[in-house]
Parts: C-alpha cells; sequence; structure tokens
C-alpha cells in the first residue's frame, strides 16, 4: 500500500496566501490591520522561542502583532489587570497567553479572564462553553490544525470512527468536540484504556496526541486508516519524532501526516486565521453598536 504523506508545509503555504489577501480586504475597509498581542511571562525558554515565530507569521501576513512582556514575579493581580486592559482595548482583536506560566500564577486565571472574542487559542471559559455546547467559538491553534488537514484533504469525516490517543484540555477534548460537531463517531483514549491497540485498530482515523515517542507502530494501525500525528518529543540526538512509528506506520496507513512538516506547520496559521476571524467579527459589531 502506498501511503498519501499529508503535507503540512504545503497546505500552511496555501492558507497563508489566502489569509494575506484577507489581511488586505480587512485593511481597505477599517484602515488598520488587526491587531494580536503575545502575552508572555519570563521564566520559559521554550516559549520566548515560541513567541518568535508567532511574532514571525504575523509580519508575513500583515498582522500588526507585538508582545506584552512581564517579569517571572508578575502576581496574580498584575496578570489580571494586564488582560483586562487588552480586553477593553480596540486596537487588540486577538490575545494569546504564552504558556506554561510560573508556577504561582494559575492558568485558570487566565482562563478566567480573557475575553472570549479575543481569545484566539480556545483557552477561556467560554470558548470552551461555546464549543461543548455547539455553539460558535474560537479553537485551540492545535485542534484547529487537525481539523483543517482532515478538511482540506477531503479526508471523509461524517460517519467515520475517529480514535483519539489523549484527553488534554488543549488537543484530544476539543477535536473530540470538533469532530463530533462533523457527526463523527469518536473515541477518547488515554492511559487507563483497555485493550488500547484493539480500539486503535477499529479507527478510520487515528489521532495520536500523548507526547510518548513512536509509540504508534504498524500492528495498532487498521490498513488504509488516516493517520495525524501530533507528537513533536525531542530526540536525544537531535531533531524530533511524533507519536506515531512512522517507517512502520507507512506501510499501513492510507494517509499519514509526517514530523516535522504535519500538524506543526498549521498551529501558527491557524492563529493567525482566528486573530483575523475575531478581528472582522469585533469591528462589525462595533459597526452595529
Amino acid at each position: 500500500m502506498t501511503v498519501t504523506v499529508l503535507d503540512g508545509k504545503k497546505l500552511s503555504a496555501e492558507i497563508k496566501t489566502e489569509l494575506k489577501e484577507e489581511v488586505q480586504r480587512f485593511q481597505q475597509t477599517y484602515q488598520r490591520a488587526p491587531g494580536l498581542v503575545v502575552v508572555r511571562v519570563e521564566g520559559d525558554a521554550a516559549s520566548g522561542v515560541y513567541t518568535k515565530a508567532i511574532l514571525r507569521i504575523a509580519k508575513e501576513l500583515g498582522v500588526e502583532a507585538s508582545v506584552e512582556a512581564l517579569p517571572a514575579e508578575t502576581t496574580t493581580e498584575e496578570l489580571r489587570d494586564a488582560l483586562l486592559r487588552l480586553n477593553r482595548d480596540p486596537a487588540v482583536h486577538g490575545v494569546i497567553v504564552q504558556m506554561p506560566l510560573p508556577e504561582h500564577l494559575p492558568q485558570r486565571l487566565v482562563a478566567e479572564t480573557l475575553a472570549a472574542e479575543k481569545d484566539i487559542d480556545g483557552i477561556s471559559l467560554q470558548s470552551a462553553g461555546n464549543l461543548a455546547l455547539g455553539f460558535p467559538s474560537l479553537y485551540p491553534s492545535t485542534a484547529a490544525a487537525v481539523v483543517e488537514i482532515l478538511e482540506r484533504t477531503q479526508t471523509p469525516i461524517e460517519g467515520k470512527r475517529v480514535v483519539i490517543l489523549g484527553r488534554s484540555n488543549v488537543v484530544g477534548k476539543p477535536l473530540a468536540l470538533m469532530l463530533l460537531q462533523r457527526n463523527a463517531t469518536v473515541t477518547i483514549c488515554h492511559s487507563r484504556t483497555q485493550n488500547l491497540s484493539e480500539v486503535m485498530r477499529e479507527s478510520d482515523i487515528l489521532i495520536a496526541a500523548v507526547g510518548r515517542p513512536t509509540m504508534v507502530k504498524a500492528e495498532m494501525v487498521r490498513p488504509g486508516a488516516t493517520v495525524i500525528d501530533v507528537g513533536t518529543n525531542a530526540r536525544p540526538e537531535g531533531g524530533i519524532v511524533g507519536d506515531v512509528d512512522y517507517a512502520s506506520v507507512s506501510e499501513v496507513a492510507g494517509a499519514l501526516t509526517p514530523v516535522p512538516g504535519g500538524v506543526g506547520p498549521l498551529t501558527n496559521v491557524m492563529l493567525m486565521k482566528q486573530c483575523i476571524e475575531a478581528a472582522w467579527r469585533q469591528e462589525r459589531e462595533r459597526a452595529r453598536a
């Protein structure tokens, strides 16, 4: 069986072309660019790298992006005040708070404070509630990237059996709800799932998001299944590897995302897409007010 490689880099380039045109239309309509602020509390080196990547793609698309840099000793009151100020700022259409936060700053504070209409990574309580209830929402960007890959590659979802490995709040849980809305039959597996390999082999679409290097082997995959690898695990010798054993699974899967080059390239693109969508929505609401 010849596997179809689901090329995230190619899809990312296509979407960025569309988003550049969308930003130009927004600028022509409102005489300014969509505004994005990345809130970063010092202390985690990896989040600094991620912030630079967001700023780079924002500049490429024409989104006006900046960083709200806060010291590691920032208090809960100071973080809350910063978020409330950004909530009120009409020039800011999207806000993302870099995780992880220092231990003394609870993620729940962000979820409770960040305005849902600016929550472009879908972590606020209202965003999560809207998703659960099937209302229009902004989504966690990685989960949105997985759905984007499936839809843009015209992978059938309706009526299909989907198995998701991992129940995180940013991938597994929201992704299950997003696919349920598209009429898939969804099973979430985790560390306590019994007969895991048997459950996995029942899937038409298998999504691995557990953070365990090359956990998914060929014998766990139904022949012809679509396999989406969300994992990004650092290798001791350098580079990254996914949750899927690409070499063996590519012999049985019908379609498969590589790591790197699969879901990863689309994650920040989906952040930008949702920021632009949020900008349109907010400006239209202001015009109606």
